[in-house]
């Protein structure tokens, strides 16, 4: 069977390697070249994108920036999965609020810009300090403002304009205003959804940002209630998506309650450390449910962190030394800031991944990895 995935980066690589456990053979579209590619090898194929949609079993995507004509020849085949609604609803915050709030999932009080008039309504309905976010475009912390007072209205205003005016009438530009909530932590949960309407949840992950990037996440701490939250969150947005295959959620858990920040429409950089942490990871979950086979175990095996290698062309060998750990890279020229890969890291008990993970931080600069340490000690106290 072949699977077509739109995009040709590190999570189609980490699809197509998955995939080679199921009889998969995986091709992907390099959507700025053109060209499908290997997208492990790179090797370009002879083939054109109408080719390969006909030679698929079933297509999905990487990212959710898509050019409309590319998803509209994919959802015509009638074998894309997720599906165009999903991909369009994660790469437009607007249309991702409507979506939560026709689930009647929680999210920080937010209100749509379109011109300056909006803007100053947002400040006075929402109050400041206040977070500003581009509908399109936006992802590793990219297209945001925190207006912190009114003497910053004007800049940022002049800014928003510019990507406003970016838009057109096809594709429309639009911006979102949201409440500054202050939050306790951030967290995610990544589940799958089959054709039929099973779903399979894995366990909720803490997650740590540098920088609007991921840097760290941690599975195997949670249980209970909060757990439960996330878990209704994704099955009301995956039926009301009537979804196919992997998605994720990022919360803001604040006392205990658990607020959506955005949904990925696909797998995500917070399930990598499902790779070690599960029997079966995102990747080949998100495969098993496109090519119609039955769902995988999503039960954690142990506590396990994920790593991410921002920049940086290598790893010490010495990281590999310490058990249970393993590395996973992307195969891309390193540049400032760049995910290259990442690390890996599981152990018998929470107190025991903290033990490994002060290890690591002796390994790896704090500069370039952070909150390493600080995990570990925390995890030991605990």
């Amino acid at each position: 069977m072949n699977i077509l995935v739109l995009g040709s980066g590190q999570l189609a690589r980490m699809m197509s390697l998955s995939a080679t456990n199921l009889d998969l053979h995986v091709l992907a579209y390099d959507v700025a070249s053109q060209h499908i590619v290997n997208p492990v090898t790179g090797q370009v194929h002879e083939q054109t994108l109408a080719q390969a949609i006909a030679a698929s079993c079933a297509i999905t995507a990487e990212f959710e920036h898509i050019p409309a004509d590319v998803l509209e020849l994919c959802s015509r085949s009638g074998k894309f999965y997720p599906g165009a609604e999903a991909i369009a609803t994660g790469g437009d915050r607007g249309k991702e609020k409507a979506l939560l709030d026709n689930a009647s999932v929680h999210c920080a009080p937010y209100k749509l810009i379109t011109q300056k008039q909006h803007f100053l309504d947002a400040i006075e309905q929402l109050a400041l300090p206040m977070v500003v976010k581009t509908c399109q475009a936006g992802y590793d912390g990219k297209g945001q403002w925190r207006v912190k007072s009114l003497d910053d209205v004007d800049t940022i205003w002049a800014e928003m304009a510019e990507f406003l005016a970016a838009g057109s009438e096809l594709t429309p530009h639009s911006i979102i205003a949201e409440k500054m909530i202050p939050f306790d932590r951030e967290v995610s949960i990544i589940g799958v959804r089959d054709r039929a309407g099973n779903c399979k949840i894995y366990p909720l992950t803490e997650n740590q940002h540098t920088n609007g990037v991921l840097t760290l996440s941690i599975a195997g701490k949670e249980k209970g209630a909060i757990q439960a939250q996330a878990e209704d969150a994704f099955n009301a947005i995956a039926t009301g998506l009537d979804y196919v295959g992997v998605l994720a959620i990022e919360f803001f858990d604040v006392q205990g309650e658990l607020l959506v920040n955005e949904i990925a429409p696909r797998v995500h950089n917070s399930g990598h450390w499902t790779q070690q942490g599960c029997h079966t990871s995102q990747f080949e979950n998100h495969m098993r449910a496109i090519a119609g086979m039955p769902l995988g175990s999503t039960q954690l095996l142990r506590p396990t962190a994920m790593i991410n290698v921002l920049g940086q062309s290598n790893i010490p060998h010495s990281v590999l030394s310490i058990s249970d750990t393993t590395s996973h890279w992307y195969g891309k020229e390193a540049k400032a800031g760049r995910k290259m890969g990442h690390i890996n890291v599981s152990a018998n008990s929470l107190h025991g991944l903290g033990e490994k993970l002060g290890e690591l931080a002796d390994i790896l600069p704090e500069e370039s990895y952070p909150g390493v340490l600080a995990t570990g000690q925390q995890l030991i106290l605990n």
